[in-house]
């Protein structure tokens, strides 16, 4: 079971929290101007990177609040716990550099400057990492 450190609360058992998803991710400027596909992909499409992940939480049973956490999805060591709005951080807490792929756009309670990418070469060139299971 994971200690998941609230900003507002401080460690606490990870039954107490829920995963909000990727972190970072911004919302289209003119949403009701995209197409079915590019509101589609902005809804689904997300990262899944082996390694340091920026994810959303909220403290359901505690303070209620929102807040950003960078996570190593292989070990599932928490690098960091910040403030939704704040910027991602640039190194984990240790010093080592982020081999993670997250995005570092806005956070997705602001107006981001582009609606998401609409490339298809970008989704059917992602494969699955050897020995992944569904």
């Amino acid at each position: 079971m994971l200690l998941i450190p609230c900003p507002n609360c401080g460690p606490r058992d990870e039954t107490e929290f829920h995963y909000g998803g990727q972190a970072h991710v911004p919302y289209p400027e003119n949403p009701n101007e995209l197409s079915d596909t590019e509101w589609s992909r902005y809804l689904f499409y997300r990262e899944n990177p082996k390694g340091i992940f920026a994810e959303r939480w909220v403290h359901s049973t505690g303070c209620r609040q929102w807040f950003n956490m960078l996570r190593d999805t292989v070990s599932y060591d928490i690098k960091a716990v910040y403030p939704m709005g704040a910027k991602r951080p640039d190194r984990s807490p240790d010093g080592a550099p982020e081999t993670g792929t997250a995005s570092t756009g806005p956070d997705s309670t602001t107006t981001g400057s582009a609606a998401p990418s609409t490339s298809a070469t970008s989704i059917l060139s992602t494969t699955a990492p050897e020995g992944a299971t569904k």
